[in-house]
């Protein structure tokens, strides 16, 4: 692997340990993966951050690492907590647990990183133009900001992730290569897909059947996705939620990374993205995956919205959907806090905790500890957190869409 003069310093450590330790991650990854050499990044999201995941010893480590002088380099948020920030009260969790949670933020918040506990980074600044090279963690984000915005990024671990943020550069391999980026698998859709549960669970299907592989999916109808003046891409909020949607079940039932849409996403529009010799998979009904999403359950306990986190126009729908009415399930709607604050200016915020549910800011129901509290059961519009609920959470679900969901929110109860 090549270095330059500046990146050789860095490794050898004449910033200090701090940045030495996060040049040996990067660089250790690189000589892994046989990168060529290391590139700066535009921005960092770094994931691992929920103290359910990382225990005592993750919080050591980070500590530890803030208190080497370890401060980032480049624009840094990280992914979800296991809970809100201001609200874990009214969530039910525990004050052991909320005081760890806060201390893991408070670690990272040394380094320098903002403490913007969200999936989608890009709906709150973070927002990547098309070609910049990220080191970007979680699974949802990466494939939006590969797929959607057109930018450059690998699937990180938190603690590469966190390295790059350290020394602002990651090892150019995988979806860094433009080789790397041609489409796997050509997938013919022939059904309607046009909601965007429909969406969700198309990406579902299909992330089963190409696993780590590149999709590129023909017969989907999407106005093209256009390139703004700071090259940054723009879609209608429909169109986004859908497309956020389907690229996170992409990345949870397989390990999707990038996906492709003829016509519509920004690298598909005028050229193939289709290598050579893909595999052909052709998708006829989402009916069985839907079927397979959804456990023989009556009974709603618990409605969650936001997985990935909502969008502004996601919480307007839930609002509108409860307007006047009142709940007999509980009805977590999770987002990004700045998000939050702009559906509370709306009076959607206040309309929803009327009908009895909550818009919960910085946490994330897969990586809260969900077994603390009384929930069994689980409605959801999102075929990831339907999948991680049980096994994550030790919650049944019932997938549909958000109407289906708000529904059984006002019931107790999933009408089949």
């Amino acid at each position: 692997m090549q270095l330059s003069d500046y990146e050789a310093a860095l490794l050898a450590g004449q910033e200090g340990p701090a940045v030495q330790r996060a040049m040996q991650i990067v660089t250790t990854l690189g000589r892994v993966y046989g990168a060529p050499d290391l590139i700066p990044v535009a921005s960092v999201q770094v994931a691992g951050v929920s103290y359910r995941n990382l225990g005592d010893a993750g919080l050591e480590f980070n500590q530890d690492w803030a208190a080497q002088g370890a401060r980032v380099q480049v624009p840094t948020t990280l992914n979800p907590s296991g809970m809100d920030h201001k609200q874990w009260r009214e969530q039910g969790f525990s004050e052991d647990f909320a005081a760890k949670q806060v201390a893991v933020v408070a670690a990272y918040t040394a380094m320098g990183i903002m403490p913007t506990c969200t999936c989608i980074p890009y709906e709150i600044g973070n927002r990547p133009r098309a070609g910049q090279s990220l080191a970007w963690s979680e699974s949802s984000a990466v494939v939006y900001a590969n797929s959607v915005l057109a930018a450059h990024t690998n699937r990180e671990g938190g603690p590469s992730a966190l390295a790059a943020a350290i020394c602002g550069r990651t090892a150019r391999y995988g979806l860094h290569l433009p080789q790397n980026r041609l489409a796997t698998h050509r997938i013919t859709v022939r059904c309607p897909v046009r909601t965007s549960h429909e969406f969700a669970a198309l990406g579902y299907l299909v992330g089963k059947q190409v696993g780590d592989g590149v999709p590129c999916f023909v017969g989907l109808e999407l106005p093209p996705i256009t390139l703004g003046v700071d090259g940054s891409a723009s879609l209608a909020s429909d169109h986004n939620d859908a497309l956020k949607l389907m690229g996170a079940a992409l990345a949870s039932s397989g390990a999707v990374a990038l996906y492709h849409v003829e016509g519509v996403t920004l690298e598909a529009q005028n050229e193939s993205m289709v290598g050579p010799a893909p595999h052909e998979i052709t998708v006829d009904s989402l009916a069985p995956t839907i079927a397979e999403l959804n456990h023989a359950i009556d009974q709603i306990d618990l409605v969650v919205i936001g997985c990935p986190h909502a969008s502004l126009a996601e919480i307007g729908a839930v609002a509108e959907e409860l307007r006047g009415k009142k709940c007999r399930a509980q009805v977590w709607v999770t987002t990004a806090r700045a998000v939050r604050d702009q559906a509370a200016e709306r009076g959607w915020v206040a309309e929803i905790e009327a009908a009895g549910g909550l818009v919960v800011a910085d946490g994330c129901v897969v990586v809260a500890p969900m077994r603390e509290l009384c929930y069994r059961t689980l409605a959801t519009n999102s075929p990831k957190m339907a999948a991680y609920a049980l096994p994550h959470a030790g919650l049944q679900a019932r997938f549909g869409d958000l109407s289906a969901c708000m529904r059984a929110a006002v019931t107790g109860c999933w009408e089949a």
